[in-house]
């Protein structure tokens, strides 16, 4: 949200500048950029959830634009008993220690991240796998934060909050190069 917030604010400036300088004509050129940005955003996956399309898309396409490989599907049913600002907030996490590890490899070809999510037998399945360029660490059978400072590890945290919230289910699992996490909560 801070990155969002942060181009949303150098955004607003840019477009400022223009109005302030009379700039009708870049202005409007800048306005089309943005509007064509965020079009490619939008059409990478359609999941039936408006909030987890959002957050989905715009981290497959960070993804995309690191040269990572991506494999997704994903379809999120209507009624769920998660809040869909939970949902974001556990696809969000997910995506951003994919993502991390992923571009830790130094070859592209081998950078992957895999996503999928459904309906399995009355609970939401979220899946996502992704490759590891590095030391994949663990304290008591607990994954921990590769990342350093006191400012991180909040993102698993998080994660397992909201799994434990609506009593569902995560497994973490890693071998070598490979790191998946799996997560079921009910409808």
């Amino acid at each position: 949200m801070r990155g969002w917030r942060h181009d949303y604010h150098n955004h607003i400036q840019v477009m400022k500048a223009y109005l302030s300088l009379g700039k009708y004509e870049d202005m409007d050129e800048y306005l089309n950029d943005l509007d064509k940005d965020l079009t490619n955003i939008d059409t990478v996956l359609k999941t039936g959830n408006l909030m987890v399309d959002a957050i989905l898309n715009s981290k497959l396409s960070m993804a995309i634009s690191q040269g990572i490989n991506i494999n997704a599907k994903a379809t999120v049913p209507k009624n769920l008993q998660v809040a869909d600002v939970d949902l974001c907030v556990i696809i969000g996490n997910l995506m951003d220690n994919a993502m991390e590890a992923a571009i830790k490899l130094e070859n592209p070809e081998d950078r992957f991240i895999r996503v999928y999510i459904r309906e399995m037998k009355g609970q939401l399945y979220i899946s996502i796998t992704n490759s590891v360029g590095g030391e994949v660490k663990k304290v008591n059978l607990e994954y921990i934060s590769t990342k350093l400072g006191l400012n991180h590890g909040f993102g698993l945290k998080r994660i397992d909050s909201i799994v434990n919230k609506y009593n569902g289910f995560i497994n973490r699992q890693n071998e070598e190069g490979v790191f998946a996490t799996e997560i079921i909560l009910p409808i």
